[in-house]
């Protein structure tokens, strides 16, 4: 998941928590029951830990635990919103996609009434949420904020995750962004799709030496060093 990190905002240092593989979950859950899943994911208000719990809801592919959900989708905190849209999406209920989409759309960033920074950090947890549905519905809208400075840095992954190519193109658009981190995750992304036909532009970053805020600051050119070793490597 080298990828992931966004430099700017800190609080989703637990991203990779967020995206343990679907088998560590399950191994976790044995014994877990609807019910009991239901009530810790009501007693949670850690974001992070309860999409933990969200996870296991989802595997056990009960849509009765819908109904108990739903008031979570009006939550005040925007992160518990998003998981409650998460478990909806996931068993599929379409009020949880949308309900991430209005996350994301959410302008009142721009309010003097609501704090920018709470806002900006929901709607990236949004954009991760999409990542983690894999609903090619979202990739449109993902890829329309490729350009967001708030939220952008989780774009790439997210559209990784749902594996759509019609991301490609967007992505290689990237590669010529005028942050290096933007470069990097659009790289990293590319690998993921295993995109050879991005090989061209990534070339022309391998002498590329500005630093990134990431990955222990390594250089676009040692990403794109690698990634063109990937790609070629490809059959």
């Amino acid at each position: 998941m080298r990828y992931h990190p966004n430099p700017k905002l800190l609080v989703f240092f637990l991203a990779g928590l967020m995206s343990l593989p679907l088998g560590t979950i399950l191994k976790a859950q044995e014994g877990d029951s609807s019910e009991k899943l239901v009530m810790e994911f009501k007693d949670e208000r850690v974001f992070w830990k309860q999409f933990q719990v969200a996870s296991k809801i989802v595997a056990l592919r009960d849509t009765r635990v819908l109904p108990e959900l739903e008031p979570f989708l009006l939550d005040n905190d925007m992160r518990i919103r998003g998981n409650a849209g998460f478990v909806f999406a996931a068993l599929g209920d379409d009020r949880g996609f949308e309900t991430i989409k209005a996350i994301l759309n959410d302008t009142s960033f721009m309010s003097p009434r609501r704090s920018g920074a709470q806002v900006t950090s929901a709607r990236y947890y949004a954009a991760h949420l999409f990542g983690d549905l894999k609903d090619k519905r979202a990739v449109p809208i993902l890829i329309s904020l490729l350009d967001d400075y708030r939220v952008n840095s989780i774009i790439p992954w997210s559209l990784a995750q749902i594996g759509d190519r019609a991301a490609i193109p967007p992505l290689i658009q990237e590669l010529s962004d005028k942050k290096p981190d933007m470069r990097v995750l659009s790289i990293y992304a590319l690998e993921t799709f295993k995109a050879k036909e991005a090989l061209p532009q990534i070339r022309l970053l391998i002498n590329d030496n500005e630093h990134i805020h990431f990955d222990g600051g390594g250089t676009v050119s040692e990403a794109a060093k690698a990634a063109v070793a990937e790609l070629q490597s490809l059959p």
